[in-house]
Order: structure tokens, then sequence, then C-alpha cells
């Protein structure tokens, strides 16, 4: 049975991986990124396959992926056929991708951090998760207070990755956030308490996705593509 589960998982990764026919993304030069970029820098990707769709449908983001920037362009990931790897940043130019800097991270941290994720390299995707992720391949209509839940379904195995979940188990065991701090319990007359009922269910679960790094009071939002200096009264409009 576990044989079989296997081997449609494997093929349900491999359908989900295919890409989708998406607009162009800016053009990334990755040699300005580099020089951009520090230790422990989380990069955000707008995803072009089919499981990309899925995620960014279900988190309402545009972001589907999460990397792990290693320092010398190398960065760390949890691919889904590949597992937790290395590989150089290069591999980022043809996608839209955004940059969340922690706000007040020191050289120990960092390297602890990329110590963490280094350490499970080789620890394959959590093919459970993509099984379920493929029931979502046709977006229905689904209650916003339902979407973490439907990803929450696959992550059922703690000896596997997901993806920016790994990075989320690297920067806690830095005690490093990346959720706001809540107090004891949610107050119930608020009427904002099914938002921090859900920060206390990501929170507990583990359950991290990359829109978490993009909303996180925590990291500072850094767009690589944005030129600089920039100054608008340069521009050379069409007429």
């Amino acid at each position: 049975m576990n044989r079989s589960r296997r081997i449609i998982g494997r093929w349900i990764a491999d359908f989900l991986t295919q890409e989708l026919v998406m607009p162009p993304a800016l053009p990334v030069d990755i040699a300005s990124l580099e020089k951009l970029l520090h230790k422990a820098d989380v990069i955000l990707v707008e995803g072009n396959l089919r499981i990309s769709a899925i995620i960014k449908y279900l988190t309402q983001s545009t972001w589907s992926h999460a990397v792990l920037y290693a320092g010398d362009g190398m960065c760390i990931e949890a691919d889904v056929l590949l597992g937790v790897r290395r590989f150089p940043l290069a591999e980022l130019a043809p996608y839209h991708i955004r940059v969340c800097r922690p706000i007040s991270m020191t050289p120990e941290d960092a390297d602890r951090i990329i110590a963490h994720a280094a350490a499970r390299i080789g620890v394959q995707y959590d093919l459970k998760h993509v099984v379920d992720l493929a029931r979502y391949m046709v977006p229905l209509p689904m209650p916003q207070s339902w979407r973490r839940r439907a990803i929450s379904l696959g992550s059922a195995d703690p000896s596997r990755a997901i993806c920016s979940t790994l990075i989320a188990e690297a920067f806690q065991e830095a005690g490093y956030p990346i959720l706001p701090e809540l107090p004891p319990s949610p107050p119930v007359e608020h009427a904002a308490s099914a938002r921090v009922r859900e920060i206390f269910h990501i929170r507990d679960t583990g359950l991290f996705t990359p829109r978490d790094f993009d909303i996180s009071p925590y990291f500072q939002i850094i767009k690589p593509d944005m030129p600089r200096p920039f100054d608008h009264h340069n521009l050379v409009w069409v007429t």
C-alpha cells in the first residue's frame, strides 16, 4: 500500500510541477540581486507551475514558494520533486520575486538559521501534501477561513518537508518570530477574533505559507527589480 501511495504521489507531483503559460516576469539582474541579498533573507517566488496556482488560490497571495538565501550565491529550498536542496541563485532569474529581510538579524542568528535548513538537505518533500493539494486543481469557491485548513490536510509527516514550513522552522529554531506574539487567549468579543484564532492555529501547527513572510511585521520587504537610483523625470514615454 505504501509503495502504491508513493507511485501515485510521484505521478501527481510530476503532473503538478508542469509549467503553466504565464505573463513574462520582470527581468532580474542576478549579479545585482546577489549584492543586495543578506544571509538568511527569504526570497518569495511567484511560481509558474500547476501546484503554484493552487497555493496562490488557497493563500490568496501572489507568492507560491519561499527560498532561503544561504550566502555566496546559493539558496536552500524544499522542492516538490527534488526534496530539500541547495541551488544557485541564478535559477530564480526567470521568476517574479520579492525579498523579505528579517529586520533584527545578527550574523550568528543568520548562521544558525542556515545551518538548520542545510541539515535537512536530502529530506524528501511530503508527497501526502501534494496528493491533498491536487484536490484543488479546480478552484471551486471556498470560504477564506477554510483555505489554510485545506493546506494543512497534507502536512502530516514531520520527517518530510513542505515549502515555507522548512524556512519557518529554521527561524523558530533561532528564536526569530514569523507572526506576532498574541495574548494567551483570543478576545472572543473582538471583531478580529477570527484572524487572531487563525494566527494561533498557524503557530500551533507550524503551517506557514509564503504569504506569512510577506505580511509579517518582522520582515522588511525589498523589491529587487526597482531601478536604483530612480528618477521619474528621466523616463521616456511612448506617445
